[in-house]
């Protein structure tokens, strides 16, 4: 069989925005990158990567910085392979030993694949086992250990962070002649978020533009940065009937 995702097709999906962005092949110039297996293993990388942020954010508390970790880089993930699964119909093998990480000098983790490979089974299957099963699941557990951030408000990252990465892509891709949708992503989406760790963590509906209208039943935290306010799909945010 022929493989679809390829380090140009990896390209097109970087080029939708910064959060969809992967590097391929040989190492980048600039080093630092380590693998994300490293990330869920090394409680001092981990702790490191929140004080960075938390610094970054203003805040010191350092739960609301691990939280805002957490959803960032869910949405790195899910953004990348939902981005592939919609313009190849396929899906990049994310596993943990092959997907590097370097904490960027601003904004998203930097994400490095330098052996792109696609997995064999139907797309919702692929998506969840190579960004829910083994990502997420290992990523909530490492920032649960050293932060205390209870698996409540992480099952509602790890939803908001595929709702997030859904709406960009509706957003850009039409307006992309070069990007041909091979796979619609709202029927994937709705199928994702059937499946634990995402089953339950919000109420779900279609806003008129036909992306999917989601509301959390957990707060990121991140309300408690200095100037900040709630996200629209926040449970305290009273103003945003629920779908």
């Amino acid at each position: 069989m022929v493989s679809l995702i390829t380090p140009e097709a990896l390209a097109r999906v970087s080029a939708i925005g910064p959060y969809f962005a992967v590097t391929t092949g040989p190492r980048p110039d600039a080093g630092g990158f380590r693998p994300m297996a490293d990330l869920y293993a090394d409680p001092g990388a981990l702790q490191n990567c929140v004080r960075t942020v938390a610094g970054r954010l203003g805040t010191n508390q350092p739960r609301v910085a691990a939280s805002t970790l957490h959803l960032g880089t869910a949405s790195r993930l899910w953004s990348v392979a939902l981005a592939c699964a919609a313009l190849t119909g396929r899906v990049p093998d994310l596993g943990p030993d092959r997907l590097w990480w370097r904490l960027a000098s601003s904004g998203p983790i930097d994400l490095w694949l330098p052996d792109v490979r696609e997995l064999p089974q139907d797309r919702v299957t692929a998506l969840h086992h190579t960004v829910a099963t083994q990502n997420l699941a290992p990523w909530a557990d490492a920032v649960r250990r050293i932060s205390g951030v209870s698996p409540h408000t992480l099952r509602g990252n790890a939803a908001s962070a595929l709702i997030g990465a859904h709406r960009v892509l509706l957003a850009r891709l039409p307006h992309s002649p070069q990007q041909e949708v091979r796979v619609p992503v709202v029927p994937v989406v709705h199928e994702l978020l059937r499946r634990p760790p995402l089953a339950d963590a919000g109420a779900c509906g279609t806003r008129p533009d036909g992306t999917i209208a989601f509301r959390r039943r957990s707060c990121c935290l991140y309300y408690r940065v200095p100037g900040a306010g709630t996200c629209g799909d926040c449970v305290l945010n009273h103003q945003e009937s629920t779908p």
